[in-house]
């Protein structure tokens, strides 16, 4: 008996790097899989049904269920052909696992409208899109007294809760699609819906392709464990998919085997007055909170945050 028994799974971007691993393990775990990938470059640019049908080959080898899809995540109509998929070839659906990503990096200044809109449409709209066809079909099936555990689980990343510079447009999709996460867990929760949300950090095409950054990742490989395999990535999804986890609203930080959880936007100083305030009186009375921001973020996570 696998923990993913008999439970339906989308996972959007499945047909390479992190989304490959999450199809095969909810497989392996018993899961029937819809993998969603375009297809394209890294950039987003072009489309190849090769890539999820790969993926779809190598699960019915083995012996499970799996369908390709390539509709893009960033059409509405895709979006909910998408999720039609797996509930007409699988007849349910119980998991969406938002993952397709796109990088198109450049500095704040340099960057055109076209970079900004095109990475935020795949990464913010996309997650979006799939998550609210998902749910409108969730909401019938809570209507009609069919009380089933759903999960969603969305991809950010450390650009996005930290920052990385390069990244505005990346950074602000990733940040949007935490928030979107907690959102959703209040909202959903009335349809048995629980929302977290991930941020990974492994090996692949987008993080190899950085330079520095794909020596530090290909220098593990071969290793007795290899801390940046993407595969490490993917018990965290199957956990936060299977039916009877306790978890909703949450944002974890994963790499090699460590997992940790975040707390969010937190208020770490105040300072106060019975009065409005008066402009040098507030510049004098904050002098002692930080210029800048703090972050906790240390050691090989540090190296890696931003990438997916």
């Amino acid at each position: 008996m696998g923990t993913l028994d008999g439970r339906v799974a989308i996972i959007t971007g499945g047909g390479r790097g992190v989304g490959r691993e999450h199809a095969l393990l909810f497989a392996r775990e018993g899961a029937k899989v819809v993998v969603n990938d375009l297809g394209g470059a890294p950039n987003g640019d072009g489309a190849d049904i090769s890539a999820a049908q790969a993926v779809v080959d190598e699960i019915t080898a083995l012996g499970g269920e799996a369908v390709a899809n390539t509709d893009s995540v960033t059409d509405w109509a895709g979006a909910e052909r998408l999720v039609r998929t797996a509930v007409d070839t699988f007849g349910d659906l119980h998991v969406v696992v938002n993952n397709a990503g796109i990088l198109r990096d450049r500095v704040l200044v340099n960057m055109s409208e076209e970079e900004f809109d095109l990475v935020v449409a795949v990464h913010l709209k996309g997650t979006f899109a799939v998550t609210r066809h998902a749910a409108a079909y969730w909401r019938e099936q809570a209507k009609a007294g069919v009380e089933v555990d759903r999960a969603i689980v969305n991809t950010t990343s450390g650009s996005g809760l930290h920052g990385n510079p390069g990244q505005v447009n990346y950074a602000s999709a990733k940040a949007g699609i935490a928030a979107m996460t907690v959102i959703s867990a209040k909202e959903l929760e009335r349809y048995h819906v629980r929302a977290n949300c991930i941020a990974p950090v492994a090996r692949t095409r987008l993080t190899e392709a950085t330079p520095g950054l794909g020596d530090i990742m290909r220098s593990t490989q071969g290793s007795a464990f290899d801390e940046w395999d993407p595969a490490n990535i993917s018990p965290l999804v199957a956990m936060l998919a299977t039916g009877d986890c306790r978890f909703s609203g949450q944002v974890f930080r994963t790499m090699g085997g460590q997992v940790g959880l975040y707390q969010g936007w937190t208020v770490v100083d105040e300072v106060a007055a019975d009065h409005r305030w008066g402009i040098d009186e507030l510049a004098e009375a904050t002098t002692h909170m930080p210029a800048t921001p703090q972050t906790k973020v240390t050691g090989k996570h540090a190296e890696a945050m931003g990438k997916k």
